[in-house]
């Protein structure tokens, strides 16, 4: 009764003398110790994994078992624990009991507010012993160190693509089952993430709240800010293992790996042609689709991607940017004489012409 009756009264007597969050019980002082300590008593005997937590560990069992005993009377949703379907249900009636007494902003869940309120607090108690990056929530310390460790444990069973996060691999896992849950309410366009959904909304109300200090240049996304500014420092943090190339981007990087490993991840559905990008992908796609969606404001003529159209505004314009080094005389560009280098032609290639053509729209 008594340390029921703290909870009314908001006592907290246990308190951590790392970090001062305190308890109402000496026994979740203990469990919350294990963070600091790095103590997880209980292993998962299937895969190694460690907790804190027996009932943590429970709940864990039951990704090997695929037990979801709790389910959604509204969708058919179904959950390992009786909790993540009590904060499921909050979607449904649009609820979000759980208010910022800074800022009003609400959330569905209790932990999501917490993390929130440490945005005003500037609070960052996990501290990774390798690099001294510090966080906010021990879930992204143990996502974090696994760019140090290189584990990737949630693989997908399709595509054997693997990430560092579960909640990548669901998001992923869409892009196989065509699921785009969150959509636009003023265009109808749907997106696989909420992140996605946000980015692109910015678009209807033309925010750009990202600004480059250097050159002025706008963002919707504060990562694409980031790796802006790196084409003023010059830096290429992103470093491929195999072959010593830098970029500027991760994605890119992983791009580029794929070159090593030969990996193909997505594959056309009509014709069986596989592309190591999504993007690549799509754009294969419109040759049997037909859909050209890049339209000269000109002359009305249609491309199905982009570069086209801006090769193609080059005839209306009449610049060619690429000259011959070796006659300096220009005309139109004939692709089958032509070697893709910045030379622009390799005259042994060109036995048939008395003069070289020189200059050109695109290599």
């Amino acid at each position: 009764l008594k340390i029921h009756q703290r909870v009314h009264a908001g006592e907290k007597p246990y308190g951590c003398d790392q970090c001062g969050k305190a308890f109402t019980e000496m026994s979740n002082l203990k469990k919350h110790q294990q963070i600091h300590t790095g103590e997880r008593p209980y292993r998962c005997d299937q895969c190694g994994r460690a907790f804190t937590r027996k009932s943590h560990l429970d709940s864990h069992y039951q990704i090997h078992t695929g037990e979801k005993p709790y389910t959604c009377e509204q969708c058919g949703k179904t959950f390992t624990q009786k909790n993540s379907l009590k904060q499921h249900r909050h979607i449904h009636y649009r609820e979000k009991p759980y208010r910022c007494d800074q800022c009003g902003k609400s959330y569905i869940q209790k932990s999501n507010l917490k993390y929130h309120q440490q945005i005003h607090t500037g609070e960052k108690p996990y501290s990774c012993d390798q690099c001294g990056r510090t966080f906010t929530r021990i879930y992204d310390l143990n996502s974090h160190q696994r760019i140090h460790t290189g584990k990737r444990p949630y693989s997908c069973d399709q595509c054997c693509k693997t990430y560092t996060r579960k909640g990548h691999l669901k998001t992923h896992q869409r892009i196989h089952t065509g699921e785009k849950p969150y959509s636009c309410d003023q265009c109808g366009k749907c997106f696989i993430a909420l992140c996605h959904l946000k980015v692109h909304k910015c678009v209807h109300a033309g925010e750009k709240p990202y600004r480059c200090d250097q050159c002025g240049k706008c963002f919707t996304r504060i990562s694409n800010l980031e790796a802006h500014q790196r084409i003023h420092t010059g830096e290429k943090p992103f470093i491929c293992d195999q072959c010593g190339n830098s970029f500027t981007e991760k994605s890119t990087l992983r791009k580029h790996q794929q070159i090593h490993t030969g990996e193909k991840s997505y594959w056309c559905d009509q014709c069986g042609k596989p592309f190591t990008t999504m993007s690549s992908l799509k754009q294969h796609q419109r040759i049997h689709s037909g859909e050209k969606p890049y339209g000269c404001t000109l002359c009305g003529k249609t491309f199905t991607v982009n570069s086209s159209l801006r090769k193609h505004q080059q005839t209306h314009t009449g610049e060619r940017p690429y000259s011959c080094d070796q006659y300096q005389v220009s005309s139109r560009p004939k692709k089958h004489c032509f070697t893709a280098t910045r030379n622009c032609c390799q005259h042994t290639m060109i036995q048939f012409h008395v003069i070289c053509p020189a200059s050109f729209y695109a290599v």
